[in-house]
């Protein structure tokens, strides 16, 4: 590795770590030359593994010798001249706001996104993020898809980047290991175009939102492990979570194929997203 040590943060070489804001290292219009940043040896090794290039790293002085594997593992695919800027905790506490675990931060490049078709080929679960703008929901929930075994995640157009670092963090890396992609290139391909194109590949589209005509949980996930000469029966369903606080769009419910209801007591009527991510993941649950 090439290891370097820095003592100011204004050090231009430290530019994707320190003066790049989240859009800027996105890079919308040349996603083959757009950044991230991954933080903490665990989510910096999934990303590793899944084949993502790293740029440089900065390492907290003390936690050099502890990254021995990794620097191993990207000298061996990417050579021996990957950056590694050295630097105090105080530098690195000063940059990101709070003590980083295990203090490491690596700046990777951003993978091309893979088309819905090649994601969506031999799944049969897969989940619809509609416009979730909170980075943590987005992380959340695809942890939470990486937990339980869903087969893919897409994002509508207007919903938060998963590779924004906040959702990368809460994700623990498993961004990298469930196969993910965009549906759609701006907001007027969703919900009509992109809901038409889920049903081209065969999935049965489930709204999760409150209606008068919704039907429970209980019944989606009996209607998914039916016997496949049931006319009820679902093969490949997906799953549409909506954004904070408005849920799904009207014009959304209205298209899918069959809206679903999470039943709650205690006259609560709707959870947090990303929790009520994990249930519909949970119930639905391919079992052998």
């Amino acid at each position: 590795m090439n290891i370097v040590t820095v003592t100011d943060l204004s050090d231009p070489r430290l530019e994707a770590y320190t003066r790049l804001n989240e859009l800027q290292l996105r890079n919308r219009l040349e996603p083959s030359l757009g950044v991230f940043i991954a933080e903490q040896p665990k989510v910096i090794d999934r990303a590793l593994d899944a084949g993502i290039e790293p740029l440089s790293l900065l390492v907290e002085r003390k936690w050099l010798d502890g990254m021995a594997a990794e620097f191993a593992q990207i000298d061996a695919r990417w050579g021996p001249n990957v950056p590694v800027f050295v630097a105090e905790e105080n530098a690195l506490r000063q940059l990101t706001g709070y003590r980083l675990h295990r203090g490491a931060l690596c700046a990777m490049r951003r993978p091309a996104l893979p088309s819905v078709e090649s994601v969506c080929a031999g799944t049969r679960r897969v989940a619809v993020l509609e416009n979730i703008v909170d980075h943590t929901n987005v992380g959340a929930i695809i942890r939470s898809a990486a937990a339980l075994n869903v087969d893919a995640v897409l994002v509508t157009p207007s919903c938060a980047d998963p590779l924004y670092r906040r959702s990368v963090r809460v994700s623990m890396g498993t961004v990298f290991q469930v196969p993910w992609t965009r549906i759609g290139n701006d907001a007027s391909t969703w919900p009509d175009e992109g809901l038409a194109r889920l049903r081209s590949l065969g999935f049965t589209t489930a709204a999760l939102a409150l209606t008068d005509d919704s039907i429970g949980l209980d019944e989606l996930a009996d209607r998914c492990a039916s016997d496949t000469s049931d006319a009820v029966h679902i093969d490949k369903l997906a799953m549409i979570l909506g954004t904070e606080g408005d849920g799904l769009a009207c014009r959304t419910i209205a298209r899918a194929d069959v809206t679903v209801r999470i039943p709650m007591g205690h006259g609560v009527d709707s959870l947090n997203v990303a929790a009520a991510s994990a249930v519909a993941f949970w119930a639905t649950r391919v079992r052998s």
